[in-house]
């Protein structure tokens, strides 16, 4: 067949236009870039939301899925998400909904999730599957969208209005942190503790020109949702001046003894977002390599009711310090987290500091609060308009109802309403409305009420929206009470640097671990890593050791409540101390080895110190601190009521002996004392002794003491404490039900001023220091010591004393939670 010429007719409306393709893909590629940052990357600095996020939460407020009510399906959040606000695929609104859901992800979930939601090993099951409402945290969120708090935006086909940003109570962006990939740029923020930012959101209200370093004295770190330890500040200053900086974050671990002969390393706590079993994967394949040695087995103990425990056995003959630092150095126990604080700003993507994006969020807050007062006086005044009204016809409420009566309609009948009365249409309106149960007496009285209540908040308002401080002091005041509702204790700890970094780097190589001594007495080698600066070496009350950074003695910080010390003893970091143990032994202990841990003003934890029988290798508990090469008289008590004073003795010898005990006797209390401090015993049967230190002459080391306290038959000393300011100095005691074993069955807990105790020889039995009820026979435990006390639980967790009782022998209040330690 003959070729025929192709012809194609267009129509005249249409016509074909010859494009640069490099200009329209550079157009096309721009305006994908810019989706993804502003839509889908990126979160605001305000709310501290993505767009994905921010409608999965309004949309769940629209629907209803409040935390008091049921739970639904998750694909039906997904897909009401997805039909009205968000025009992407129904995986991603998801996998964003999970994470709002996730405990280890989020510091404060947003989300309730029922069902499987995952875990740091293993995905969620499928949306069909779950079912989701809305955590009490999310409430605060959106609480006030109905109050023209923000602005709403149209949705992606114009057919539904979302909110532009949530009125967000508290700063999200810095609680839950964020994590992005965008086009061109990445953000990557680590989770903080709500009341630690609220505290500085506070800070910065009050002093707008604070610099980093106060607001750090409020947000010293970030707070990991599976808490963990970071080792290091430095990075985190650097983020917190700059917006970009890195910190390690390791495992919390302990050695324990698991069998009679075994000794093992006990994960409870693992770095972000890092799952047990990729821990054991790691351990494993270094095994094998012959990378990791003196390790014999792993096991994952974890369960849900335990939570997490992960128990590496050491092999006999390898120190267990050692081991860990290589497990630090070769598996994600040790892992590192790199900020880089991208937000939008005004629309714009920007790199903040921490005063920055607590600065936009302040800014934000103001101006919710601003729109959320005006919103409510306008209602406000709108109301009152209506209740004056209808309180003028229920006055003449004849007339009213003659020329409603009278009327041919309600048009007629507004119209000779507001020309009879002087009132607006408005209030006409709302009178021809009115039902006939409002017309009796007692509505009356209800109307005038509501009338002179919208009045005062009318002024209030108004006052609030006129004078700036007092609509700043609004936003704190309601910044404290989220605070107070949601704040939870801190979960990682901080950590400047530890005395086992040290050890790792003189250990070297895995051939050296088994030779490697858990504590070096030395003076050479691991303590030259570190500079000879001052420090406080502290005893816990829960017989622990650490050191704090500074000279300065340790005192109460003003915010964040301490863990309770025992003692305290100023060094350096490459000097040595001396740890008094019940069995009355002193023995000497580098300071380099104990943890390092900042000190902060708004208070420090010892949660991170190291029990003092691991670094001693010893049973017998620590009871108080000695300067070997000091000049310190130390008195001692022990629990047969014997005291002692020790002479000043410089030795050369890693232990020995400070006092001589009978048999079955053993120390309660140790410290340094003056000629005019005050010894205080206190026995088990509420007996409390003070007594001058001048009647108790030092003695040589040998030496057994003598008369302290006069103890009752079955009854014991159970503490002993020096005090140099007895005006200032406060007796705690909690007593315990009968037949109780130690520890257990506490009831009641007083606190008394020490003054109110007189002072007496020594040798007597003092005088009653609390009553005991009915069903109590003993004190439990006790505590002598400067004011304020400080009680916690066997996790750790502060326990709230009681009021000051000016009553002596006088009877104690119930408690609510048993205590472990005092300090």
């Amino acid at each position: 067949m003959p070729k025929k010429d192709l012809i194609v007719d267009l129509p005249e409306d249409e016509h074909i236009s010859e494009i640069d393709v490099s200009a329209e893909m550079k157009g096309s590629f721009l305006e994908y870039a810019v989706s993804v940052i502003y839509a889908r990357a990126l979160p605001d600095a305000r709310d501290g939301l993505k767009p994905v996020q921010r409608r999965i939460l309004y949309q769940m407020d629209q629907m209803g899925l409040r935390p008091d009510r049921g739970h639904v399906k998750s694909q039906r959040v997904v897909g009401e998400v997805m039909g009205k606000l968000h025009p992407h695929g129904d995986s991603a609104i998801y996998e964003a909904l999970v994470r709002l859901a996730q405990p280890f992800n989020l510091r404060v979930p947003l989300i309730d999730g029922h069902g499987n939601f995952g875990s740091l090993d293993d995905g969620p099951a499928a949306a069909r599957y779950t079912e989701a409402r809305m955590a009490p945290s999310a409430l605060d969120l959106v609480t006030g969208l109905d109050e023209d708090t923000v602005d709403f935006v149209p949705n992606y086909d114009n057919q539904f209005m979302q909110p532009d940003v949530l009125p967000a109570a508290f700063p999200q962006l810095l609680v839950n942190g964020a994590s992005g990939i965008a086009v061109g740029m990445a953000t990557n923020i680590a989770p903080h503790n709500l009341a630690e930012t609220i505290a500085a959101a506070i800070h910065l209200l009050d002093h707008p020109d604070a610099s980093v370093a106060d607001l750090m004295r409020f947000v010293p770190g970030p707070d990991l949702p599976e808490g963990g330890v970071i080792v290091g500040l430095d990075g985190i200053k650097e983020a917190y001046e700059t917006g970009r900086g890195a910190f390690r974050t390791r495992a919390k671990v302990a050695v324990e003894r698991i069998t009679a002969r075994k000794t093992g390393l006990v994960v409870t706590e693992l770095p972000y977002m890092v799952g047990p079993e990729k821990v054991i994967e790691k351990i494993k394949e270094n095994v094998s390599a012959g990378r990791l040695k003196g390790i014999s087995a792993v096991q994952n103990y974890t369960d849900r009711i335990h939570g997490l425990r992960l128990v590496i056995e050491v092999k006999n003959g390898f120190n267990p310090e050692a081991v860990l630092q290589q497990l630090y150095k070769r598996t994600p126990l040790e892992d590192s987290f790199s900020i880089n604080a991208v937000a939008l700003v005004d629309g714009q993507p920007q790199t903040l500091g921490l005063k920055e994006m607590l600065r936009v969020f302040v800014d934000h807050r103001i101006d919710v609060t601003t729109r959320r007062s005006r919103h409510r006086l306008a209602r406000h005044e709108e109301r009152l308009h209506l209740v004056e009204g209808l309180l003028v016809a229920i006055l003449d409420i004849d007339d009213v109802i003659a020329i409603i009566r009278s009327s041919d309609d309600a048009e007629t009948a507004r119209a000779r309403l507001m020309t009879a009365f002087d009132l607006s249409e408005a209030q006409a309106s709302y009178i021809l409305e009115l039902r006939l149960r409002r017309l009796t007496k007692f509505s009356r009285i209800e109307l005038e009420s509501e009338r002179d209540d919208l009045a005062a908040r009318i002024a209030e308002l108004r006052e609030i929206l006129d004078q700036p401080h007092l609509l700043r002091a609004l936003v704190k005041t309601e910044l404290a009470d989220v605070s107070a509702r949601l704040g939870t204790p801190r979960r990682t700890l901080l950590l400047a640097s530890t005395g086992a970094e040290a050890a790792a780097d003189v250990a070297g190589s895995d051939a050296s671990l088994a030779a490697l001594p858990a504590v070096s007495r030395s003076g050479k080698g691991m303590d030259l890593q570190i500079p000879d600066d001052p420090c406080v070496v502290v005893l816990s009350a829960a017989g622990a050791l650490a050191r704090i950074e500074g000279g300065d003695p340790l005192e109460a910080g003003p915010r964040a409540a301490h863990d309770g010390w025992r003692a305290q003893l100023p060094s350096t970091a490459r000097s040595q101390v001396a740890v008094i143990t019940a069995d009355g032994l002193a023995r000497r202990i580098d300071v380099v080895s104990l943890p390092a841990l900042p000190r902060f003003d708004t208070g420090l934890s010892l949660a991170a110190a190291t029990p003092a029988s691991l670094l001693l290798h010893s049973d017998s508990p620590a009871v108080g601190l000695l300067d070997p090469e000091g000049e310190s008289v130390i008195a001692m008590g022990t629990a047969r009521g014997v005291v002692k004073r020790l002479r000043p003795d410089v030795l050369q010898r890693d232990e020995w002996e400070v006092i001589s005990l009978d048999e079955g006797d053993r120390l309660v209390g140790a410290g340094p004392s003056s000629d005019a401090s005050d010894l205080v015993f206190l026995t088990s049967d509420a007996q409390l002794l003070r007594t001058p230190a001048a009647k108790v002459r030092p003695q040589g080391r040998t030496a057994g003491g003598m008369a302290g306290i006069k103890v009752s038959d079955g009854a014991c000393v159970i503490g002993f404490w020096v005090v140099d300011a007895p005006d200032e100095a406060v007796v705690v005691t909690v007593a315990a039900a009968e037949g109780a074993l130690p520890g257990t069955g506490q009831t009641t807990a007083k606190v008394t001023p020490l003054a109110l105790y007189p002072s007496k020889g020594r040798g007597g039995q003092g005088v009653r220091a609390q009553r005991f009820l009915r069903g109590e026979d003993r004190l439990d435990i006790g505590w002598v010591g400067q004011a304020p006390a400080r009680a916690a639980s066997a996790d750790g967790a502060p326990v709230e004393l009681p009021d000051l009782d000016e009553r002596r022998d006088g009877s104690g209040s119930p408690l609510t939670f048993a205590i472990a330690s005092i300090g």
